[in-house]
């Protein structure tokens, strides 16, 4: 159960009369109704408020059904469908127009509103939830119960204390000192005034409506203790949500941790043993370079992407890269040793990596929406959990083509740019089309789902990281392809990549 359940139920306890023993001694709440109506007829004769256009009386019928009375008429109606539950010995039925007066405060510019508190600025602007600002001026003063009553803030509830302006928005519950506040503001909690709200644009509370709500009245004795009850259990509920976000957050997190620690680990050759029928991942760099030339035979390559470096290790232990006739020291770049039969390389080398196209949104609205064409997909389309939405409205019809780099299935796509930089990425079920802060990585051998998971390595990310420019940060396809990627033979691939599946499966389940 959630903080928030336990609140609610709380509360319905309250509301039901189960949170409290009830007290035989306890004046009923039929004669608190009484004193009321006395209250409010008191208040009418000296104009404070106005009279009652359709006062009403509940009671239990000798069938045991509720009935309305209304006293102006006469008029008796049974109201069992509006009655949710039986109330206890010594509680009543009625609308909550009986027992408070519900008024909106006035409007006010934001003009008039102050940010800071000072001498000249120095009174509570109140709106739907909760404090605006600071005012010159109050129109309200006292201790209220406050309703919220437009848009999101529909039915939420505050406590004001003081002098104070109530904006518009604010629905000032006054019960002339006879009710508590805090009695009020628990109840109408519990009452979900939100559920009356018109379902428009623009939600809005009427009073009118919310004031023909029926309401549960205990005797004043149960009140308070209801409330003394409600206010010794909300701290536990808060310290009881507390614990419960922080367990939350601490089991994602070792749950993040625990998959970045298998990723590295596999990248490492830790994951899993090595066996030396596996060959060696030399071996592997041959198919890939045989491919490619193929490709490029077929006209799929251009001779640039032919370009291979070599990286290896010399007499003096270092590592070094031969591009062409070329040799570097690359020492500072490699972050460890790999395994025996592994190797270093570039991820140009291992796979084809390129950029999508951009469409602008008068494009996607005129010419690639309600339209039968191949998915075409931005960075939203990607979620952090490697999963992608295809069918997202946007497809590209076939004669348009052309004019779209195609992302093959069963690539990587990865988003390079802005806050979702390395954060986003996902393996293709199908060719796509692909917007241009996304990059795909088509191997030339099927290693798809090492290259995926070395992606989201902590080695890969840091890296990544570290090449980020920009306002918006991002990292260019030139510096990704140079990145660096261990490879390790073709047979240990397909281990590594059962085992992390397996473990990453474990996790999750947890």
């Amino acid at each position: 159960m959630t903080a928030d359940q336990l609140r609610k139920s709380i509360l319905q306890q309250a509301i039901q009369g189960k949170l409290v023993p009830q007290d035989p001694n306890d004046e009923p709440a039929s004669v608190l109704l009484e004193r009321i109506r006395e209250e409010k007829a008191r208040l009418v004769k000296e104009k404070k408020i106005k009279k009652e256009k359709s006062p009403s009386i509940i009671f239990r019928g000798e069938d045991n059904s509720h009935y309305e009375k209304f006293t102006l008429t006469g008029e008796i109606k049974c109201i069992d469908d509006e009655i949710p539950f039986d109330l206890p010995k010594g509680w009543e039925w009625c609308r909550i127009k009986d027992i408070c007066q519900m008024q909106a405060g006035k409007n006010i510019s934001a003009s008039e509103i102050s940010e800071e508190k000072n001498l000249e600025y120095q009174y509570r602007c109140i709106g739907g939830n909760g404090l605006r600002g600071y005012v010159k001026t109050y129109n309200t003063e006292g201790h209220f119960s406050i309703v919220g009553r437009q848009g999101v803030l529909c039915g939420c509830l505050n406590i004001e204390v003081g002098r104070f302006y109530a904006t518009e928005h604010a629905v000032i519950v006054d019960s002339w000192g006879i009710i508590t506040p805090l009695f009020m503001y628990y109840i109408l909690t519990a009452l979900n005034l939100n559920q009356y709200s018109t379902a428009t644009a623009q939600p809005g509370l009427s009073v009118a409506k919310i004031i023909d709500t029926p309401f549960p009245l205990p005797p004043l004795a149960e009140q308070q203790r209801i409330v003394a009850k409600i206010e010794e259990l909300m701290p536990l509920v808060e310290q009881y949500g507390r614990a419960q976000s922080e367990l939350e957050a601490l089991n994602s997190n070792i749950r993040e941790q625990l998959k970045k620690s298998v990723l590295q680990y596999a990248i490492e050759g830790k994951l899993v043993p090595q066996c030396e029928e596996d060959g060696t991942a030399e071996d592997l760099l041959r198919e890939i370079q045989a491919e490619k030339q193929r490709l490029y035979a077929e006209g799929k390559l251009k001779k640039k992407d032919l370009a291979h470096s070599t990286i290896f290790r010399g007499e003096d232990n270092k590592y070094f890269e031969k591009v062409g006739n070329q040799i570097i020291c690359i020492d500072n770049e490699i972050p460890f040793d790999a395994p025996q039969g592994w190797e270093w390389t570039r991820l140009s080398v291992v796979s084809d990596i390129y950029t999508g196209n951009s469409i602008s949104e008068t494009e996607k609205r005129t010419k690639y929406t309600n339209v039968t064409g191949r998915y075409y997909i931005g960075t939203k389309d990607v979620d952090f959990n490697n999963n992608i939405t295809y069918n997202n409205g946007v497809e590209i019809p076939e004669k348009y083509e052309r004019n779209f780099r195609i992302a093959p299935s069963n690539s990587v796509l990865m988003c390079i740019e802005g806050g979702s930089a390395g954060r986003k990425i996902a393996v293709l079920n199908q060719d796509i089309c692909f917007g241009n802060k996304l990059c795909c990585f088509t191997p030339f051998i099927n290693i798809t789902r090492y290259i995926f998971y070395y992606l989201q390595s902590p080695l890969f990310l840091d890296i990544f990281n570290e090449n980020k420019t920009g306002i918006i940060g991002g990292v260019s396809i030139a510096k990704v392809k140079d990145i660096l990627i261990p490879l390790p033979p073709h047979q240990e691939i397909e281990r590594i990549v059962n085992k992390i599946d397996n473990v990453a499966a474990s996790i999750m389940s947890r």
